[in-house]
């Protein structure tokens, strides 16, 4: 695996806290401008919204924050069920643009005021996503976020893209995807970025493939989404992802 890293140094989980807030100040601003009537336009997540992508964000600020102050005490998971988060998600989306923008800025800020205190938090505090779901490392929760917050103001659809983002924050975006590969082996290579490549999945005993392309790309597609158009494979065909 490369060594460019960028900000996913889990030595110290604040390093991104900058990072975040800029990102959060970006998408909050992009909130504030969109028209109330752009509010219901497909998103690039199915079956979502704007209006729903903006509500998830919102919500997904007030997870992380309970996590992070539940690491002083038993802990919970950071939703109930999927179940129950997309419910939520669904009425906050139906509330209506102020009420969405308002939540955003308070979780938000919420969120700020909580992620200091990760600092006191033993190095091997684990969290769930879900009530019985893999245990993750509370070190990842700022990449996490950061992670929602860029990923998904490009999946608004508008002037915010994967194409802007810092070339740190695209390598640990692919950093953090990585290990949730469950295909064969991949090699991912940037071909805008000496040195950066990537290998995923278990051996199978079949040759490794091969996808390239530029940095960015390769971080937006690991992520689920499509990037097609400036990757290659040397198959020919892109990999379906399987997670």
């Amino acid at each position: 695996m490369t060594s460019l890293l960028g900000p996913a140094d889990a030595s110290d989980p604040t390093a991104l806290l900058p990072t975040i807030s800029q990102a959060t100040q970006r998408l909050t601003a992009t909130a504030r401008d969109l028209a109330d009537d752009e509010w219901t336009a497909p998103s690039l997540c199915a079956g979502w919204s704007r209006g729903h992508v903006l509500a998830h964000v919102a919500l997904n600020a007030e997870a992380i924050a309970g996590v992070v102050r539940g690491l002083a005490g038993e802990g919970a998971p950071m939703y109930p069920s999927a179940e129950v988060r997309d419910a939520d998600i669904a009425t906050l989306a139906a509330a209506g643009p102020n009420a969405v923008r308002e939540r955003l800025a308070r979780s938000s800020a919420d969120l700020s005021i909580a992620f200091p205190s990760l600092l006191k938090a033993s190095p091997d505090s684990v969290f769930e996503i879900t009530p019985g779901s893999a245990s993750r490392s509370a070190g990842m929760l700022a990449l996490m976020r950061l992670r929602e917050v860029e990923i998904h103001h490009a999946d608004l659809d508008l002037d915010a893209t994967w194409e802007a983002w810092p070339e740190s924050t695209a390598a640990a975006f692919i950093a953090y995807d990585a290990p949730g590969w469950a295909g064969a082996p991949v090699r991912l290579v940037a071909d805008d970025v000496e040195g950066a490549t990537w290998t995923i999945g278990a051996p199978r005993g079949e040759d490794v493939l091969e996808v390239r392309g530029p940095l960015r790309a390769l971080a937006w597609w690991i992520s689920g989404r499509d990037a097609s158009a400036v990757l290659s494979s040397s198959s020919g065909e892109l990999p379906k992802l399987e997670a």
